[in-house]
């Protein structure tokens, strides 16, 4: 879509042209504040509260979604130790449309469409037709063509997809993805699955 093009660049210029102090992390507890639109994978109660900012075209965001996102999931996510928000930071317009088809899905169907979207990354998010290819993958889950043009079409889901980024740019100061929050502390490193438990064991005692 032109618009989301023309949405995407007013994004980046607005976060380029701001004053470096603009720029700083500023609200942050109120920015990574869980709300009613978060999609969170895990008990809501869990002590341990991961933020995830992601790009569904971002080949080190699908590394891991498929690698090491099930290890955290079988030692802390299920056992209730730790929950994982998981927040939009789309990178191009394909990751916008993706987002979007998700968001569209039932919530309690919103991880699967994340896994099988980041699985079928690098046959989608490369195609001739980005689009056209993540049409036939939403088929596979269940989304219709008329359902996924309504989807896209829909100024709400896309406003909530990319105010997801500009909030987390300018009160977060988040720049790249993957970029982890941890009980509100920024995650540093290489996001392995030994990071992570030495991150988690630290943020629960």
């Amino acid at each position: 879509m032109r618009e989301i093009l023309f949405a995407l660049a007013a994004l980046f210029s607005l976060a380029a042209a701001a004053p470096a102090s603009a720029q700083a992390p500023a609200g942050t507890a109120g920015a990574l504040a869980l709300s009613p639109e978060d999609r969170v994978l895990g008990k809501s109660d869990a002590p341990i509260t991961i933020i995830e900012y992601a790009s569904l075209t971002c080949p080190h965001c699908r590394h891991f979604d498929t690698d090491v996102l099930p290890k955290l999931k079988e030692k802390w996510i299920d056992p209730g130790k730790a929950k994982l928000v998981f927040r939009d930071y789309p990178l191009d317009e394909p990751a916008v449309h993706a987002a979007m088809v998700a968001r569209c899905a039932p919530s309690d169907r919103y991880f699967g469409f994340i896994d099988a979207i980041f699985a079928g990354q690098e046959q989608w998010a490369v195609a001739p037709d980005p689009k056209a290819a993540l049409a036939r993958l939403a088929l596979l889950g269940g989304v219709s063509k008329e359902q996924f043009d309504a989807c896209l079409a829909n100024k709400t889901v896309e406003n909530k997809v990319l105010g997801s980024r500009l909030v987390a740019t300018q009160q977060l100061g988040v720049n790249s993805t993957p970029t982890f929050f941890i009980n509100g502390k920024k995650f540093e490193g290489a996001p392995t699955e030994e990071a992570f438990d030495a991150a988690l064991s630290h943020a629960g005692s």
